[in-house]
C-alpha cells in the first residue's frame, strides 16, 4: 500500500547553487545528493523525514534522453529555466501494488532495479514502477519502494534524519503537495487508475479534490496563469511563504 510521499522532483540548472538558495530563502538544508552515473544527471536531496524534495540537474543532455525522467526533466529546463518535474509514493509492498494497479488499467511499468551511487560510495537501491511517458498535467507519477538495507534506508540513518535539524529550527515534515492541473475531475480518475489515489472534495474548494497518501495529503487544483506548484511543510520556528525553481515553498509552523 502507499504509505506517504516519498519525494517531490524538481529540476533546476545546479543542484548545489540551488540548494544554497533554498537554505538562504527557506532556511531548509539540502543533503549530499548523489549520481545517475548511466544518466547524466546528479541531485542534492531536502530530506524532511522519510520524505524528500529532489533537486535535479542534468549534466550530459544525451545520457539524460535515454532516462525514464530524462525527457520530462529536459522539457522543463528548457522551457522554464527550472521547474516541477514528478511526484513519487512510497509503497510497502511495490509488487502486490502493481498487480492490483495493472488489473485496473494502470500505465506504470513493471517493477525495475534502480541505483544512486553517494559521494561517500556508499550505493543507494530501489524498485520502482515508472509511466511510459510524463502525463500533460501531473508530469511524472510513480511508485518506489526502498531497499532497506542500502544507504539511506537502515534504520539507524532513519531514525537520525527523523532529529534532522533544519537552519529555521528543528526538524521540517511534508505535509501535502499542491499541484494545479487542467482538468481535475479527469486527472484525478487517472491518478486513482495509475497509482490508486483516492480522491473526496478539498475543503479549500474551489471545485479542488485532495487524496490521502498516508499521513500526507495531495491536492489537485485548477490551473490557473500565474499558479504554482505548492510544496507545503510543517517544522521550525518562523513561517515561510517564498517562490523559486517553479514552485511555491510554503512552511508553517509545528
Amino acid at each position: 500500500m502507499i504509505t506517504g510521499i516519498d519525494h517531490v522532483i524538481v529540476a533546476v540548472p545546479d543542484p548545489d547553487e540551488a540548494a544554497a538558495e533554498l537554505e538562504r530563502l527557506l532556511g531548509l538544508r539540502a543533503g549530499p545528493g548523489g549520481r545517475h552515473e548511466h544518466y547524466g544527471s546528479r541531485n542534492r536531496l531536502i530530506w524532511l523525514g522519510d520524505s524528500y524534495v529532489e533537486l535535479l540537474g542534468i549534466d550530459d543532455e544525451r545520457l539524460a534522453a535515454g532516462a525514464w525522467y530524462g525527457p520530462r526533466a529536459l522539457s522543463v529546463l528548457s522551457e522554464h529555466g527550472a521547474g516541477y518535474v514528478g511526484l513519487s509514493f512510497a509503497s510497502d509492498d511495490l509488487a502486490a501494488e502493481m498487480a492490483v494497479l495493472q488489473g485496473q488499467g494502470s500505465v506504470l511499468g513493471a517493477p525495475a532495479e534502480g541505483e544512486r551511487r553517494r559521494p561517500d560510495g556508499r550505493i543507494v537501491r530501489w524498485r520502482v514502477a515508472v509511466p511510459p511517458a510524463a502525463d500533460p498535467d501531473v508530469g511524472l507519477v510513480f511508485l518506489i519502494q526502498h531497499d532497506a538495507q542500502g544507504a539511506e534506508w537502515t534504520a539507524p540513518e532513519r531514525a537520525e534524519r527523523a532529529r534532522q535539524q533544519h537552519p529555521l529550527g528543528g526538524p521540517v515534515r511534508l505535509t501535502h503537495f499542491e499541484l494545479p492541473v487542467r482538468e481535475v475531475r479527469a486527472t484525478t480518475m487517472r491518478l486513482h487508475r495509475d497509482v490508486g489515489l483516492q480522491f473526496r472534495p478539498s475543503l479549500a474548494g474551489g471545485g479542488a479534490r485532495d487524496a490521502s497518501a498516508g499521513s500526507q495529503t495531495v491536492r489537485l487544483i485548477a490551473a490557473r496563469p500565474g499558479v504554482l506548484p505548492v510544496v507545503a511543510m510543517r517544522g521550525g520556528r518562523s513561517e515561510v511563504d517564498a517562490a523559486a525553481f517553479g514552485c511555491r515553498w510554503l512552511i508553517a509552523l509545528r
